[in-house]
């Protein structure tokens, strides 16, 4: 198509139609024909539902298409028509491009090659050559993840900033709200009368009072001068939003805590489904979408009200239990309040939405107004320089060097390193960003060592389980009345315990309401909790299948990320090690020796969570 200052453009929309960019194929100096036929190709390259979804990729396949144009353009024979492109032609931009030491040369050409295939008119040899295997790409140089420590100063400076925008807001709103009921006397405070005009004008119009005035032989709305002597406008719009900083914080600190792409955090809707019915603890499920995924591009993301022990202080008995963004519910939960009237007046449902001053994406409206977040990554690369936070390493002089920039794709990396496993995508891709990402791995394993240190210690803190020998039970059926005084239980709950009526898997219950999971009431806490219960007795029967779940617990150490089996077994399998340990070693080999399926089967039933009530 023609644009309006008479370019020849490729007009194409992101998969969300949200972002908009106009190729120049004009700038593509070529003869006319050759030219109809490369512009054609990148139309059906960049048309809808051809497998490019972000502007960003089809960018690609432009400057691809621009860059070996430029290569055609610079041969003594230049081809004037698809039919005239030789594997020559292909072959030589890329080793054109290797030659001049470009990095991405390998990439460059894997891009081109997809838009070539689709030209009309190309000899068979050109269609044979593209059909071919592409030169290998060079192994890139190892990923390097943020430090657990690192990620820890990431988080806090993301914190500070919304905490402090949080306070800020809210006091100004307050302030304004009284104003509107009457109740601030501001009659003789110039100051407070002009400050309380910007607030309700910031409110109502989403912008300072402007004035018109010439300016470069064009009329300009310029801030009133009562207005700047306040402060710059982005600072004076932020008394009452959130700025276009402290929303990239918020970026930051969602990527910090979910792990999420770059594309789904920054274009996170406020559209969300209350999943606890707005009682207990807090869950909000978001719809995202990760265009790469394909039919599989929209996903669920339940944001709950559960703190990520990444991310937590050293001490979490100093973090505040009223601190909401130590939890993603938390977090979202204040962003989509302090952003509700952002959104009304940016005509957006997205999360993440602030007063731009200069700029606008492709497709969307110049100068200042209200817009989404971009995606590109611009302003939390600022908001990184702008922290300026040491990292872990020091220069010759023991000084700390500046951290590596800030980007969501480094705190993605960040998370799934830590956290070993998988997020929104196969465990098949999680291994590719480990083994991608080799710079922390003994930083890694310090955390695994001490994850595993902290679980079994915890365990091993709690009561223990207590046991009963064949002696003690046979002794009890003859005394019941006797043993129960010993045991501090009534002799019907002992009666019922030793007949098996009271069993649960890894042992019996004394008493369903008054445990400390759920007091005073029917437990719900998983069996294995049983483990590290007052309430709870071990009583011979139950060797057999303690023996199969420990068993099976060592077994899931050599399946499992080693993180994730610390955070989730390490405890029961230490508890149910020094329970192994108080009973013979024969007895315990005989118990395994004795197990049959239906103990193996009820073991993989309580590992596999089918009997926890939900």
């Amino acid at each position: 198509m023609t644009a309006e200052d008479g370019r020849r453009i490729v007009r194409c929309y992101s998969q969300d139609g949200e972002e908009r960019a106009d190729l120049d194929v004009s700038a593509l100096d070529l003869p006319e024909a050759l030219h109809t036929s490369l512009t054609g190709a990148l139309v059906a390259r960049t048309t809808p539902g051809k497998g490019l979804t972000s502007i960003e990729t089809m960018k690609k396949a432009y400057r691809a298409l621009a860059v070996f144009t430029r290569y055609l353009t610079g041969l003594e024979a230049v081809p004037h028509s698809a039919s005239e492109l030789t594997p020559e032609h292909f072959d030589g931009f890329y080793e054109h491009r290797r030659d001049a030491g470009i990095k991405t040369a390998s990439n460059e050409l894997a891009d081109l090659r997809l838009v070539l295939i689709k030209a009309k008119g190309l000899s068979d040899t050109m269609a044979g050559r593209l059909a071919a295997v592409l030169p290998p790409r060079p192994q890139g140089r190892p990923a390097h993840s943020y430090s657990r420590t690192e990620l820890k100063r990431i988080a806090q400076a993301a914190r500070t900033m919304l905490r402090t925008a949080e306070k800020r807001i809210r006091a100004n709103r307050e302030l304004l709200e009284q104003f509107r009921a009457g109740e601030v006397e501001v009659s003789r405070d110039t100051h407070l009368r002009r400050r309380l005009q910007i607030l309700d004008h910031l409110d109502r119009v989403g912008d300072v009072p402007r004035r018109t005035r010439p300016f470069a032989g064009q009329v300009q709305n310029a801030p009133e001068t009562w207005v700047t002597s306040k402060g710059k406008v982005k600072e004076v719009i932020g008394w009452l939003y959130l700025t276009p900083e402290e929303i990239a914080a918020a970026a930051v600190l969602f990527g910090v805590m979910t792990g999420q792409n770059p594309v789904p955090i920054v274009k996170m809707t406020a559209a969300h489904h209350r999943a606890d019915g707005g009682v207990g603890l807090g869950t909000a499920i978001v719809g995202l979408r990760k265009p790469r995924r394909q039919s599989r591009a929209y996903m669920d993301l339940a944001l709950s009200e559960v703190p990520d022990w990444i991310s937590i202080p050293e001490r979490p008995d100093q973090m505040s239990t009223r601190d909401i963004l130590h939890t993603p519910f938390g977090l979202y939960v204040l962003v989509h309040e302090l952003t509700v009237r952002a959104r009304q007046l940016a005509g957006s449902n997205r999360l993440l939405v602030a007063y731009m001053a200069t700029g606008g994406g492709p497709g969307t409206a110049k100068g200042r107004g209200w817009r989404p977040m971009r995606t590109d990554g611009a302003l939390i690369s600022k908001l990184g320089r702008d922290w300026n936070l040491p990292s872990d390493e020091v220069d010759e002089e023991g000084n700390p060097l500046p951290m590596r920039p800030l980007r969501l794709e480094t705190l993605r990396m960040t998370y799934i390193e830590l956290h070993q496993k998988p997020v929104a995508h196969t465990r098949q891709t999680a291994t590719r960003y480990l083994v991608r990402n080799r710079g922390n791995i003994n930083e890694y394993r310090t955390v695994v060592a001490q994850a595993l240190t902290a679980e079994v210690a915890k365990a091993r803190a709690r009561s223990k389980i207590t046991t009963m020998t064949a002696e003690q039970v046979a002794h009890a059926q003859e005394n019941v009345e006797e043993v129960a005084a010993e045991m501090g239980l009534e002799p019907t709950v002992l009666k019922r315990m030793i007949a098996g009526e009271l069993d649960t898997v890894l042992g019996s219950c004394t008493d369903n309401t008054g445990g400390s999971y759920n007091p005073g009431e029917p437990c719900r806490a998983s069996f294995l909790l049983c483990l590290g219960c007052e309430c709870a007795r071990a009583l011979p029967r139950h060797l057999s299948l303690q023996v199969v779940v420990h068993d099976r617990l060592a077994e899931r150490r050599e399946q499992m990320g080693p993180l994730q089996w610390a955070e989730r077994f390490a405890g029961p399998h230490a508890q149910l090690a020094d329970l192994l340990d108080q009973a013979d070693a024969a007895a315990v080999e005989d118990a395994r020796k004795a197990a049959g399926p239906d103990e193996h089967k009820l073991a993989d039933r309580l590992l596999n969570r089918e009997l926890d009530i939900r």
